[in-house]
């Protein structure tokens, strides 16, 4: 809930899924996080990040997403 929180004020857009009402997803979940259904499980472009801080996601998306960034203004 907290890297949720903290995403409202970035801008980057996001879509949630509920690992408990989709088996798919819950799949992949635990297929990058040893087994685990731990959540956050965040993915950016091809890359898995179980529990990231904000700060790691943002990183992340540097790196592998920059055209998710928002637009400054």
């Amino acid at each position: 809930m907290k890297l949720l929180t903290q995403l409202r004020f970035t801008r980057l857009q996001y879509t949630k899924v509920n690992i408990w009402r989709d088996p798919d997803a819950a799949a992949f979940v635990r297929s990058v996080a040893n087994g685990n259904e731990t959540v956050p499980t965040v993915t950016v472009a091809d890359r898995a990040m179980v529990n990231p801080s904000k700060r790691e996601l943002i990183e992340a998306v540097e790196i592998h997403a920059p055209h998710l960034l928002p637009k400054s203004s």
